[in-house]
This record gives C-alpha cells, sequence and structure tokens, in this order.
C-alpha cells in the first residue's frame, strides 16, 4: 500500500496516556524504528517520538492504525524531521 493511501486510511490521530504506564495510539501510519528507550513513529498528524524507560509495543495494528505502548513513558515529542539530518533519528543512527 502506498504511502499515501496508508495516511487516508489511518484516520484520526489521537494519544491517550493512562498514568506514565500505557499509551494508546491512533492514526499510526508506520513504525520508524523502536527499542526499550525510543519509539519512533509517523502518524497522520506528522513524525511522533515516544522516549520512556521499558518501552514495549504490546499491540500494533497499522491497517487500523492503532498502536499501544506499555513501559514508562517520560516525554512525546512531534517533529516532523525526525529522519532529516539533526533529528532525532539522525543522531542515534548517524
Amino acid at each position: 500500500m502506498a504511502n499515501e493511501e496508508r495516511v487516508r486510511t489511518a484516520g484520526v490521530h489521537t494519544l491517550a496516556l493512562d498514568g506514565k504506564g500505557r499509551l494508546s495510539l491512533t492514526g499510526v501510519v508506520d513504525v520508524t524504528s523502536f527499542d526499550e528507550t525510543l519509539v519512533a513513529l509517523e502518524t497522520t498528524r506528522g513524525m511522533l517520538a515516544v522516549r520512556g524507560e521499558g518501552l514495549h509495543v504490546e499491540r500494533l495494528n497499522l491497517e487500523n492504525g492503532e498502536l499501544t505502548l506499555t513501559g514508562e513513558v517520560r516525554a512525546m515529542e512531534y517533529d516532523d524531521n525526525l529522519m532529516t539530518r539533526g533529528g532525532i533519528l539522525a543522531r542515534f543512527f548517524g
């Protein structure tokens, strides 16, 4: 499926944080990178970096644009330039 099609079918982007331990998202287009301290994903509203400790992708359904993370969420940052030079992923993997 083309990226533009996935953006259209993913729907509205919502984010719900239950305490610091469970993050539920809709409007997820793709997960570009993840480990226990950083989950980088593309949403219908742009790139999103979730940082924390012990992060775990509990549920992922890209057809419906849904993602559930567990672990200690410490920060969330939207950034359309995550993959470009100087973006967060470039700093980790560059």
